[in-house]
């Protein structure tokens, strides 16, 4: 077990050099998703090896087995969610609306202002358009789970924003169901005002916390 925990560790920390490739004049160039995706799954393939190798009779064959095998897994899964990505980048046109790569997720940005009327959880239709193309791509992409988050400025109680929230997510994701997205891939959440982008103290700070957020995660 102390021999094998160390080339653990080894076998991730090269993985992780070769992953921080660098432009011709010396600078970092940060790690696409496939990269990140295959650093995470070699180090997950690697522990599954060493829990498979307890008994130390190949001396280590295991771990390095699993840690390959886990890097071809995460890179490909990688893969797809930076082509979803791109994909989703090229559907979605409305002004105001942004497709943010995080790491291993994608955030879909939807602000009040195209959703939904003041203090209404009905989806004005120019979203519509935008929803049914998002339902088009994650039915294109069928292995990814979504979350499906309401957040409102601080004006009024803190009940009724987090109601509103609620409802607004639940609209969104109702939308994403009826473009034929499974129910069991999607989750909602409401977060009222307690997860602010901007200030509320200004009108435009609490326009850019009234949104409607669609992250994507690889399952």
């Amino acid at each position: 077990m102390k021999l094998r925990a160390p080339l653990i560790l080894a076998t991730a920390g090269v993985m992780a050099v070769s992953a921080c490739a660098t432009d011709q004049l010396g600078n970092p160039v940060p790690a696409n998703r496939a990269q990140t995706g295959a650093i995470l799954g070699a180090a997950a393939g690697a522990a599954y090896g060493l829990q498979r190798d307890s008994d130390s009779s190949n001396k280590g064959r295991d771990i390095v087995r699993g840690a390959a095998a886990g890097a071809l897994v995460g890179g490909l899964a990688g893969s797809a969610l930076d082509a979803q990505a791109r994909a989703l980048q090229q559907s979605v046109t409305t002004p105001g609306v942004t497709v943010v790569k995080n790491g291993n997720v994608i955030n879909v940005n939807l602000p009040e202002s195209i959703l939904f009327a003041t203090d209404s959880a009905a989806v004005s239709g120019v979203a519509v358009n935008d929803l049914y193309s998002i339902a088009r791509n994650l039915n294109s992409y069928p292995n990814t789970r979504v979350d499906v988050i309401g957040h409102t400025d601080n004006t009024g109680s803190a009940a009724h924003n987090q109601d509103l929230s609620e409802r607004r997510a639940r609209a969104v994701a109702g939308i994403l169901s009826a473009g034929g997205v499974a129910s069991n891939r999607i989750a909602t959440a409401g977060r009222g005002f307690t997860q602010p982008i901007a200030s509320n103290a200004t009108p435009q700070g609490r326009a850019q916390n009234r949104r409607v957020e669609i992250i994507i995660r690889p399952m």
